[in-house]
């Protein structure tokens, strides 16, 4: 039986979450916007960059929503390029509970709405980029809720859905898992609050990463 344990990235394994408010500020500024309040920006973190925009300015239209992801990609890349990103640690307990779920036998995958290059940058930088094995990410699928990235993500690691967990910090994670008949596995150290990953199908929200091996094993 292939048990496989999928992990959200951002607000899930690491807390990037001050350079996704500063390149989302970037962004805005660009175009001569104020830029929303980094609570609203927190709030969209998990959604592929299209769907995000649109969330925080409603009222533009999609080509505006479009031009604006990839200005935002460049903000990010600049930062990255001129190393003036803000640290983004690995939260704490992760790789404790990571070097748990391998020794007792679980895969391990990520399914963010990040891009390839954002994934591998983080994973290479922690040292993690081999510990997975199905990376989904916004450059092949429509943005979270739809659960095409599971999908693909148990596709790949030959897994069934009963023995699949999603672990993720946003509501966009626990309805994800529901679309795809996964395992909703909630945690508390991100950007939505526990109410709210419950409203979205959670089972159980964490509110520690050493939590998480006893939790699913106890699937």
């Amino acid at each position: 039986m292939t048990r496989l344990a999928i992990f959200d990235c951002d607000g899930t394994l690491v807390d990037s979450q001050a350079n996704i408010c500063r390149a989302m500020e970037a962004c805005f500024a660009t175009y001569r916007l104020d830029p929303p309040p980094r609570d609203a920006i927190r709030r969209i973190v998990g959604l592929s960059l299209v769907p995000a925009i649109a969330t925080l300015l409603p009222d533009a239209e999609a080509d505006q929503h479009a031009a604006m992801a990839e200005t935002y990609k460049h903000a990010f890349f600049r930062m990255r390029s001129d190393r003036t990103l803000d640290p983004e640690p690995l939260f704490d307990g992760i790789a404790a509970a990571i070097d748990a779920l391998e020794q007792s036998g679980w895969l391990l995958g990520v399914a963010t709405g990040k891009s390839d290059r954002g994934l591998a940058a983080i994973l290479d930088h922690h040292g993690l980029a081999d510990r997975f094995v199905t990376l989904q990410t916004a450059d092949r699928h429509p943005s979270k809720p739809h659960p095409s990235m599971l999908e693909a993500a148990m596709a790949q690691a030959g897994a069934l859905p009963q023995n699949t967990a999603m672990i993720g910090d946003t509501s966009f994670d626990m309805a994800m898992a529901v679309a795809a008949g996964a395992h909703p596995i909630g945690v508390a150290w991100g950007y939505h609050d526990a109410h709210e990953l419950h409203s979205a199908g959670a089972r159980h929200v964490c509110m520690h990463a050493a939590q998480l091996p006893d939790l699913l094993e106890a699937m």
